[in-house]
């Protein structure tokens, strides 16, 4: 019997770039978006590799020897029944869904069921606190809140969303969902009543609020689980591939990498649940389950570097990064260890993987590699015209799938990103002759020093290269001379002293190797302010800087030309 038109249209774009996944000259030059104008993605894709499949789709391990796999067949019929529950509960198509859950198997089902059903999905961070969940449950329009007992409490005397699940426990005013029991083959079919709109709302995510109030993203039917092909083209991955991604539900990079990439390949998800991070059993996960493909952000990679690497016996082909720009340092570091260089890549809340090093690609040092299969990626300035420098920008012409089309309600800032015929991605690069982008920062973060622009990410690139460094991040603090000097906030390594020694060590580092134009100036040993995703508020330290009335030093501030070392 042939696959329905959807269904083949998917898998021949799929096959093509697994086959080009060593020559990316021909991907990038021949690939070609699938277009639909109706989709579902459990049901014209995960079905078609799920039924009567019993290899694993999804592998949790964890503390206390947690360790549950489910097949494909499994999760598409319990997928079914849960999409029948819902449905049965009063859900219909179109009505939101805020998602709260850990890393556990109902966390699949119920993304499955909600895109068989046609309700948009608010994945939303086990972090958020009962102020954030109103601000989500109020402007997302919430008509359900699917979460785990542990956190019902949080909702408690919040409006909205009046149907209320819960998976695992119970709770006064909660209704059990059904997930993580086994299905009977009669419980997996699931029929819409009308088939799903390609640009229907799938999913709705709030941004991480590095500069501003977080924004809504709208990503459709197929502008993610589509989309996500150029991000699979990256990872690397084929079918049969073991796959672990390091990345808390309600970010989009768990969409990205824990669900539809490595499904859209037809890889097995690994997921590493433990209370605490802990690198060493991190390592020890990736050789038990057999992982080929790890993905994790610059964070992890730099506690990996602390351990003896070399000591794995064997290690995944396929190494990533992403949510940050990665230090040179750290990549060198596990090539030495692995003989594998880890693989950057760059994309947003907004799209699917924008730009990255795809696999067999020489991988320049500091670049962020070239633009992915699907995109076609321009550097434009505040005009909108080419530069050699400038912001990031995707091209619209021929209606890229992989882009969102604008912000839940807010037309004004959707026209400021989608405007001179790009969605603008507010990140500055430069590009070289052989088509390799460089980031050098967000367009909030580039400052002037003595009218020279400065790339906060090139000095904290060097700054993370000395050993007593675990974390930077370079603002510019104000200066009556230069107009602003860089200055490093940093945070050392596990038994570092703060002192003046280690600071002296530090600017000695940075003087040796930058143009004395951009050197650090200033330097502060501190802990670095986070979004609840993990990624450093700058803005926050800018902030700081800018509105400092006292210039005396602090505890753990230290100027360069209180050296007199450094006047020599």
């Amino acid at each position: 019997m042939p696959e329905p038109t959807a269904t083949a249209a998917l898998r021949a774009a799929r096959d093509f770039l697994i086959a080009q996944r060593r020559d990316y000259a021909r991907a990038y030059r021949e690939f070609v978006w699938p277009r639909f104008e109706h989709f579902n993605w459990a049901a014209d894709w995960f079905d078609a590799i799920a039924r009567g499949n019993e290899r694993t789709a999804l592998r949790l391990v964890g503390d206390s020897g947690v360790d549950v796999a489910l097949s494909f067949e499994e999760l598409r019929r319990r997928s079914g029944r849960s999409a029948r529950w819902l449905q049965a509960a009063g859900l219909q198509r179109g009505d939101r869904i805020l998602l709260m859950l850990g890393n556990v198997p109902g966390l699949w089902e119920a993304m499955l069921a909600a895109i068989r059903l046609g309700c948009p999905l608010i994945p939303t961070t086990t972090l958020m606190m009962p102020a954030d969940l109103r601000d989500r449950i109020a402007r997302g329009k919430v008509r359900a809140v699917l979460t785990e007992a542990a956190f019902a409490e949080r909702f408690a005397g919040l409006d909205g969303a009046p149907l209320r699940l819960l998976v695992g426990g119970t709770a006064p005013g909660w209704q059990e969902f059904p997930a993580g029991t086994p299905a009977a083959p009669a419980d997996g079919e699931f029929t819409a009543a009308e088939p799903t709109r390609a640009d229907d709302p799938l999913l709705l995510y709030f941004t991480s609020g590095t500069t501003a109030q977080p924004k809504l993203v709208v990503h459709t039917q197929v502008s993610y689980p589509v989309g996500h092909l150029s991000t699979m083209y990256w990872l690397g991955l084929q079918p049969g591939d073991v796959h672990l991604n390091l990345s808390s539900p309600g970010w989009a990079k768990h969409a990205w990498s824990s669900f539809f990439a490595p499904w859209n390949a037809e890889a097995t998800i690994v997921m590493h649940q433990a209370a605490r991070f802990d690198a060493a059993e991190l390592l020890r996960v990736l050789e038990r389950c057999g992982v080929t493909s790890f993905c994790a952000p610059p964070t992890v990679w730099r506690a990996l570097i602390q351990l003896p690497l070399e000591e794995l016996r064997a290690h995944p082909r396929e190494l990533l990064s992403a949510g940050e720009p990665l230090n040179p340092e750290v990549i060198a570091r596990v090539e030495r260890a692995w003989g594998v260089t880890i693989r950057d890549g760059y994309g947003q809340t907004e799209t699917t993987l924008q730009i990255g090093n795809f696999p067999g690609q020489t991988v320049k040092p500091g670049s962020m590699g070239q633009a992915a299969p699907g995109y076609r990626i321009h550097l434009l300035d505040g005009a909108g015209q080419l530069a050699a420098e400038g912001e990031i920008c995707v091209d619209l012409a021929g209606q890229p799938l992989a882009v969102m089309p604008g912000y839940l309600d807010d037309p004004g800032r959707t026209a400021a990103v989608l405007q001179h015929g790009h969605y603008h991605t507010g990140d500055v690069a430069t590009q070289d002759a052989d088509g390799y982008f460089t980031y050098v920062g967000r367009n909030d973060d580039v400052f002037k020093s003595s009218d020279y622009r400065i790339s906060p990410f090139e000095l904290e690139s060097v700054l993370i290269e000395h050993p007593s460094v675990v974390e930077a991040a370079v603002v510019p603090s104000p200066d009556p001379q230069r107009l602003a000097v860089p200055k490093g906030c940093v945070v050392l390594a596990a038994g570092v002293e703060p002192s003046r020694a280690t600071a002296l060590a530090i600017l000695r580092h940075v003087r040796e190797r930058t143009s004395p134009y951009k050197r650090i100036r200033r330097l502060e040993f501190i802990d670095l302010p986070k979004t609840i995703s993990g990624k450093i508020r700058r803005v926050e330290l800018r902030e700081a800087e800018r509105t400092r009335s006292d210039w005396s030093r602090r505890p753990q501030e230290f100027w360069e030309e209180d050296f007199a070392e450094l006047r020599r």
